[in-house]
């Protein structure tokens, strides 16, 4: 053995049986993929990629000439090389490959390499470590052939415990799962796809997030800079992709500031609440870091959001908010970090609470002043109220058409975004601020004596009258499935009060609304776009925030859906296993899109491609390594969701619902 031989590092590729003669397979040694060849009674290990395109050898096949001579041949384009000397035909030296040192011992072939060299900090090294610096600590994404640089600078952040990667099974479920997770935290997640398709799978999760106001970071690979135009591989021009959904959209060059792009990035995401992206050239990813290069920070780059109202109409606010008979407030998603403030101002005015859907849960509904969700997915007592009022105070509300907030009442409302105030129609007094601050302000500048009349009693009294509603139809049955109203019932008991609930689209979604009586949990879903296929991804970011997030670890996640809407993105249930995601989902199956089925009868269209051919979720479910369960009698209930919530993993409560009784 020579002094070179000796400092060697010899890994074992192959047991001595396992590569016929004439044959050719890849190998790995430490980090290299190589072709190793038997020809003849020998062995050789050659550099796996070929100078051409970077075909893999190892995959191609042994050639032999009319006078004897051997060939390795490239799988992709034909080019030959002499698998004893790594030279193509002619001897043109300059295109041929690496040879390995090689052992045969008694235990099997190895292969020597040299010490690798120490990991020389590239440009997405400096990105990454800068990403995490802005505590952005959860990856979701598809690792592939035009990312693999910028996914090794991710797999050294998550090496040093600084974030976690999971790896999903389609882009889209990446891109809802970082809504869900910026959706329950406030900050973003990123979502990491390739070049492409893989690109444009994750606009739906985007626009989800966009039209939500919640921060993404998206991180797609592109084909090499020096391809941009003509149309190479999977090349689509992503900064025009990407221009109508992202806030801010960049492509990293050579010569980019590569932490300031990551600083601003991360940023934009942060303080607009939008969808920030960055587009990663493959040649770019894998760029030497300048010696002088260093990780950006969020130090210095971001201020206290606390806005105070203007004085003169904090006091015009005052002024009609003494006055009024019979107030109410009404909160939006915008006002979930400021409950406690709103729930003291509605007790000084003895005013009823009404939520969005979307705040669903930001007030208990057993809490003496909770009138439930306004609007569609609503309740009667809500609506009544709306009904009754005579001033409305409104909070972090986007006032959208589904909510059913009356333009038809003097309206004060009060955003931390002045684009949202008085958005589809004129208010009486659009009052700017940040919310927590605004209420403070308002309760503290508030007089004594009020002019409002107490409405807890009638709340109290409206909240019997849907109850005993609510018990009635929970003895609905026609044979055909369990009615929804029993299902909502007995998940308000099973689960707890502080946990975490991602909801799709659908009748599940109305049904959820009007039946599932919270007693202050989370609820998370796609609010404007409305997206079928939300909740279980979301589920998965949400789960993700309660391993990163010290004020949610050890809360439940549940998600609720169709059968419809969990077709969309079944397979990263395998996701869900993988990483051992300890969440359960309701799958309410009907085996139709029953909204659609309501809205084709209320068009006076006949029913139409609605109904679904589905397999048994619970089986699924099982097959995917998780927890499965299936419920057809109202019986079944409590006990399913009770073993489903208590087991450790993945788990799905499949319950045969009937279409009607929603």
């Amino acid at each position: 053995m020579s002094e070179s031989d000796a400092k060697l590092e010899w890994y074992k590729v192959a047991a001595t049986d396992e590569l016929p003669e004439g044959r050719v397979k890849t190998v790995t040694a430490g980090t290299h993929s190589m072709a190793l060849t038997h020809i003849d009674g020998e062995y050789t290990a050659m550099d796996n990629r070929c100078p051409h395109q970077g075909g893999p050898l190892g995959e191609g096949s042994i050639e032999r000439g009319e006078g004897g001579e051997c060939w390795l041949r490239c799988p992709w384009h034909g080019w030959d090389f002499d698998p004893r000397t790594g030279r193509p035909p002619g001897g043109h030296e300059d295109t041929g490959q690496q040879l390995f040192p090689l052992e045969v011992r008694a235990d099997g072939i190895y292969v020597g390499l040299e010490a690798e060299a120490p990991h020389a900090t590239t440009v997405t090294d400096v990105m990454a470590e800068t990403m995490t610096n802005w505590d952005v600590t959860s990856v979701f994404g598809m690792v592939g052939h035009s990312n693999l640089g910028l996914a090794d600078a991710l797999r050294l952040q998550e090496k040093q415990g600084r974030l976690r990667y999971y790896g999903v099974r389609h882009e889209g479920a990446a891109a809802f799962a970082c809504s869900g997770y910026a959706k329950l935290t406030g900050k973003p997640a990123a979502c990491l796809a390739i070049a492409g398709p893989g690109a444009t799978n994750l606009t739906t999760g985007l626009w989800d997030a966009k039209v939500d106001r919640a921060p993404v970071l998206a991180l797609t690979g592109q084909v090499d800079a020096q391809v941009f135009g003509p149309g190479a591989f999977q090349e689509i021009d992503l900064a025009a992709a990407f221009a109508p959904v992202a806030r801010f959209s960049q492509t990293v060059l050579h010569t980019s500031k590569h932490a300031e792009l990551m600083n601003l990035a991360c940023k934009n995401a942060i303080v607009e609440r939008d969808v920030a992206h960055l587009i990663f050239p493959d040649d770019v990813q894998t760029l030497p870091a300048a010696d002088s290069a260093a990780a950006g920070k969020p130090d210095g780059r971001v201020s206290v959001p606390r806005i105070a109202p203007d004085a003169a109409v904090l006091q015009q606010a005052v002024d009609k908010l003494a006055g009024a008979r019979r107030p109410i407030v009404v909160v939006g998603y915008g006002a979930r970090d400021s409950m406690a403030e709103i729930i003291e101002l509605a007790d000084a005015l003895h005013a009823p609470v009404l939520t969005t859907f979307k705040a669903k849960g930001q007030i208990p509904d057993a809490h003496p002043l909770a009138a439930g969700v306004l609007g569609r997915s609503g309740t009667p007592v809500a609506s009544w109220f709306m009904n009754e009022c005579d001033l409305i105070l409104a909070f972090g509300a986007s006032f959208s058409n589904h909510t059913g907030i009356t333009p038809k009442r003097p309206i004060i409302q009060v955003d931390f975004d002045r684009m949202t105030l008085g958005k589809f129609h004129p208010v009486e007094i659009p009052l700017w601020g940040e919310i927590g601050v605004t209420t403070a302000m308002l309760k503290s500048t508030l007089p004594e004596s009020v002019a409002a009349v107490d409405q807890r009693d009638e709340l109290a009294e409206r909240w019997q009258i849907w109850r005993a509603e609510k018990a009635s139809r929970i003895a609905d049955d026609r044979g055909a499935g369990v009615n929804s109203s029993i299902v909502f019932a007995e998940l308000a008991d099973a689960i707890d009060a502080d946990a975490i609930i991602a909801v799709d689209v659908g009748n599940n979604t109305y049904s959820f609304g009007r039946y599932f009586e919270s007693s202050g949990q989370r609820v998370l879903m796609s609010g404007y776009l409305g997206s079928i296929g939300f909740s279980f991804p979301a589920a998965m970011g949400a789960w993700a925030a309660t391993q990163d997030r010290a004020e949610y670890r050890g809360r439940q996640v549940v998600s609720i859906s169709g059968d419809g809407g969990f077709g969309q993105y079944m397979g990263d249930f395998n996701t869900a296993v993988k990483y051992a995601m300890n969440m359960t989902h309701v799958l309410l199956n009907n085996s139709e899109l029953g909204k659609i089925s309501k809205e084709q009868r209320a068009g006076e269209w006949p029913v139409w491609q609605t109904s679904l051919h589905n397999p048994s979720f619970a089986a699924y479910a099982k097959l995917c390594g998780g927890y499965g369960v299936r419920v057809t009698k109202p019986e079944q209930l409590g006990k399913a969701l009770a073993d489903a919530l208590a087991y450790k993993g993945p788990a799905l409560v499949e319950i045969v619902s009937d279409v009607e009784l929603v």
